[in-house]
C-alpha cells in the first residue's frame, strides 16, 4: 500500500542517484545511465500519485508515518517520518511532474557529454530530486532541515557541474557559501522551536502556537524572523539574491530544475508551512512582504537590460519568488503556493525553451546574436510564446490567475490596513503592479529578440538551425500546455458569482489553522477565503487594471525591439538614459558593492589571521619556538652533565657573563 509507504517517493530517487554514480564509475553505456536516472523519478512520480489518489480517497486530512526514533535526549525525542498533508501533497505533485519532464528533456541536452559525465549529472540530478521530497515531506523541521541541506549540497554540485571551467566552479561555490548564511538563522530557529516548545513536529508545534496565541506571540515573532532569514538564502531574496543569477553556469535543465520545482520554491514553503508564526505576528509578516515587495521591482528593473537569454529568465525568477513572498506577507499564504505552482509550469517552460535555443544556436546565449528562430524552432517558439504570456498575467494563463490574485490581496492589506500598516501594503501593491508592466515588458523584449526579426549569428550558423530532438520538445509542449490551462485549478469563482469553483483554496484551506483568542482577528482578517473588504467592483477594476499594465509593457516593448530598425531606434534606454541603462546593466553595482564592504575586509582579516596567529604566533612562538626551547634546554645540559670540569667552569662563567650583560 503507497500511502503506508512514503519513504518509498524519495527512496526511490536516491536509489536512482547511487546507482547512476557506480555506473558512472564503470563507465556504464549511456542508455542504461539513461534508463535508471529518468525511470527512478518516473517510479517516483508514479508512487507519489499512487500516494495522492489514496490520500484524496480518505477523510483524514493529515497522515503521518514514522519509522524510527531518531533522536532522543532528555524529554526531546524527535523521529526520522513524514507527513502528507494538503500542502506537502501539493507540492509532490508538481515537484515530480515537473522533475520528469525536465529529466526527460536532459536526454536530449546532455547527449554530448561523456559517458562518466552523463551518469554524473542524472547521479546529482536524481540526488536533487530526493533532497526536495524529503524536505516537503519531512513531518518536522529537523527532517525537513536534513532535506533543506540536501538542496544546498546538490546545487552546488550542478551548478559547478562543468567544475574545469573556473567560472562555473566559483558559481556552485558562492550559491553554497550565500545558502549557508541564511542556513544559519534556519538553524538558530530549529533551536529556538525545540527550547519553546520541546518539539520540532508539526502538529505539536503549530497546534499549541495556534491553541495559545498570546502565550506564544513573542516567540513566533523570533522564530518567524530566523526562518525567513533561511527562506531568504534558498529563495534568492534581497540581500541574499545574489547567488541565483550566477547559477545559470550548470546546464540549463539544471537552471530549470532549481528555478521551476525545487531549491528557490523551498523558502516559500516554509513560510507558508510556518503560517502560523506569521500570523501572530505582525512584525514578522510585514517583514516578508517589505522583502518580498522590494525583491520583485528590483529584480524586475535589472531583467530589463540583459542580454544572456538565461540571466533574463534568472532575474525574472527572483521578482516572480517576490511575488510570492509579497502574497505570503499579506496573508495570503494559499496564493503564493498557487504561485508557486503555475511559475513552475511557466518558468520550466521558459528554462527548457531556452536551452533548446542555446542547444540550436551551439551554446550561444547573447540574445543579440538570435533572432529569426521562429521559423527554424516553431515548437520552441510557440511554447516559450506560451509561457510568456503567462509569466505576463495575459487573462486565462496560468500566471494571471495567481499574480492578480497576489496584487488583490495586496490592495486589499492596504484598504483594510492590516495590523496597523495600511500605507506600507499599499505601496507595496503599487510597487507590485510596477513590477507587472516591467515582467510583460523584459519577456517580450526576450521573445522579440530571439525569435522575431531576422537572425543575427551569421549565415553560416543560420544553416545549421534546427529544431531539437523529440526528448526535448515533448516536455515543452506538456509544459506550454500547462502554461496556457494550468491557473484553472485557482479560477476565481468569486468574481462570476460562482461557488466552489477554486479548487486549490478550497483543498488547501486546512493548512491555515484557526487562531484562538483575540489573535483570531488582525492578520486573520486577510486569510485564505477571498479579498475582505473589496467590492466585486472594485476587484474588477484591479483585474482590468494589472492586464492594462501586462498589455502596456507588451506594447513597448513591441515598439522597442519589433521591426527592422528595432535595435537602432532613437528612444532606447541606453540612448537616452545612458547612466540609468549602465546601473541596469551593472546589476546596481552589488556584487562589487559585496566585494569592497564584505568579502574584501573578511579575506584581509583572513590573511592577518593567518600570516600573524597562524605563522608568526602560533607556528613560530608557540610550536617551533617551543621545540627549540625544549632543543637549546636539552643541549645546556647536556653540555653540563659529561663529568668534565672544563664546562661546568666555561657553563658558569657563561651563566655570569650573561647575567653581566642584563644587569647592564
Amino acid at each position: 500500500m503507497i500511502l503506508g509507504s512514503l519513504w518509498l517517493i524519495p527512496a526511490l530517487c536516491l536509489a536512482g542517484a547511487l546507482a547512476n554514480l557506480v555506473l558512472g564509475a564503470v563507465r556504464a553505456p549511456k542508455a542504461v545511465v539513461t534508463v535508471v536516472g529518468v525511470g527512478s523519478v518516473g517510479a517516483a512520480t508514479v508512487a507519489a500519485y499512487a500516494a495522492l489518489w489514496q490520500y484524496l480517497h480518505q477523510s483524514i486530512d493529515v497522515v503521518v508515518e514514522p519509522y524510527f526514533t531518531w533522536i532522543s535526549a532528555g524529554s526531546i525525542t524527535i523521529d526520522a517520518s513524514l507527513q502528507l498533508d494538503p500542502l506537502s501533497a501539493v507540492m509532490i505533485a508538481f515537484v515530480t511532474f515537473v522533475g520528469l519532464l525536465i529529466h526527460l528533456y536532459s536526454v536530449g541536452y546532455m547527449h554530448g557529454e561523456s559517458d562518466r559525465g552523463y551518469a554524473r549529472y542524472f547521479a546529482y540530478l536524481n540526488l536533487f530530486m530526493f533532497a526536495m521530497l524529503l524536505l516537503v515531506l519531512g513531518s518536522n523541521l529537523v527532517v525537513l532541515f536534513v532535506g533543506w541541506e540536501g538542496v544546498g549540497l546538490c546545487s552546488y554540485l550542478l551548478i559547478g557541474f562543468y567544475y574545469t571551467k573556473k567560472w562555473c566552479a566559483a558559481a556552485g561555490s558562492k550559491a553554497f557559501i550565500v545558502n549557508r548564511i541564511g542556513d544559519l538563522g534556519f538553524l538558530i530557529a530549529v533551536f529556538v522551536t525545540l527550547a519553546v516548545f520541546g518539539s520540532t513536529e508539526y502538529s505539536t508545534v503549530f497546534a499549541a502556537a495556534a491553541a495559545h496565541p498570546e502565550q506564544f506571540a513573542a516567540a513566533a515573532t523570533v522564530i518567524g524572523l530566523l526562518l525567513f532569514v533561511g527562506a531568504v538564502g534558498k529563495s534568492a531574496q534581497i540581500p541574499l539574491y545574489v547567488w541565483l543569477p550566477d547559477a545559470m553556469a550548470g546546464p540549463t535543465p539544471v537552471s530549470a530544475l532549481i528555478h521551476a520545482a525545487t531549491m528557490v520554491t523551498a523558502g516559500v514553503y516554509i513560510v507558508v508551512r510556518a503560517n502560523v508564526f506569521y500570523r501572530l505576528s505582525p512584525t514578522a509578516m510585514l517583514t516578508v512582504a517589505v522583502v518580498g515587495g522590494v525583491t520583485a521591482i528590483f529584480a524586475a528593473t535589472i531583467g530589463l537590460v540583459q542580454n544572456d537569454i538565461k540571466k533574463v529568465l534568472a532575474y525574472s525568477t527572483v521578482s516572480q519568488l517576490g511575488y510570492m513572498f509579497l502574497a505570503a506577507g499579506v496573508g495570503a499564504f494559499v496564493i503564493a503556493i498557487f504561485h508557486v505552482v503555475t511559475h513552475a509550469f511557466f518558468k520550466a517552460c521558459l528554462f527548457l525553451g531556452s536551452g533548446s535555443v542555446i542547444h540550436a544556436c551551439d551554446g550561444e546565449q547573447d540574445m543579440r546574436k538570435m533572432g529569426g528562430l521562429r521559423r527554424h524552432m516553431p515548437i520552441t517558439y510557440w511554447t516559450f510564446f506560451a509561457a510568456t504570456l503567462a509569466i505576463a498575467g495575459i487573462p486565462l494563463f496560468a500566471g494571471f490567475f495567481s499574480k492578480d490574485e497576489i496584487l488583490a490581496r495586496a490592495f486589499a492589506a492596504g484598504e483594510g490596513d492590516l495590523n496597523g500598516f495600511g500605507n506600507v501594503y499599499t505601496g507595496l501593491w503599487v510597487l507590485g503592479m510596477v513590477a507587472a508592466l516591467l515582467t510583460a515588458f523584459y519577456m517580450f523584449r526576450a521573445l522579440y529578440m530571439t525569435f522575431r526579426g531576422n537572425y543575427r549569428g551569421g549565415e553560416e550558423k543560420e544553416h545549421h538551425l534546427h529544431e531539437s530532438p523529440r526528448t526535448m520538445t515533448l516536455p515543452l509542449i506538456v509544459l506550454g500546455i500547462l502554461s496556457a490551462i494550468g491557473g484553472f485549478v485557482g479560477f476565481p469563482g468569486q468574481l462570476f458569482h460562482v461557488s466552489g469553483l477554486n479548487l486549490i483554496d478550497r483543498f488547501l484551506e486546512p493548512v491555515i489553522l484557526p487562531l484562538g483568542g483575540a489573535a483570531a482577528h488582525g492578520a486573520e482578517a486577510v486569510a485564505e477565503h477571498g479579498s475582505h473588504g473589496l467590492t466585486l467592483g472594485v476587484e474588477w477594476l484591479l483585474v482590468l487594471g494589472s492586464v492594462a499594465v501586462a498589455v502596456a509593457g507588451i506594447v513597448i516593448a513591441r515598439r522597442f525591439y519589433l521591426g527592422p530598425e528595432a535595435f537602432n531606434a532613437p528612444h532606447r534606454l541606453a540612448q537616452r538614459l545612458p547612466f540609468f541603462h549602465k546601473l541596469l546593466l551593472n546589476k546596481y553595482w552589488i556584487d562589487e558593492i559585496y566585494g569592497a564592504v564584505v568579502i574584501a575586509p573578511i579575506r584581509q582579516f583572513a590573511v592577518f589571521c593567518w600570516q600573524v596567529v597562524d605563522n608568526l604566533i602560533i607556528d613560530t612562538i608557540f610550536v617551533n619556538g617551543s621545540a627549540f626551547a625544549v632543543e637549546l634546554t636539552g643541549d645546556l645540559l647536556r653540555f653540563t652533565t659529561t663529568g668534565n670540569v672544563r664546562n661546568y667552569a666555561m657553563t658558569v662563567a657563561l651563566a655570569v657573563l650573561a647575567l653581566a650583560v642584563l644587569l647592564w
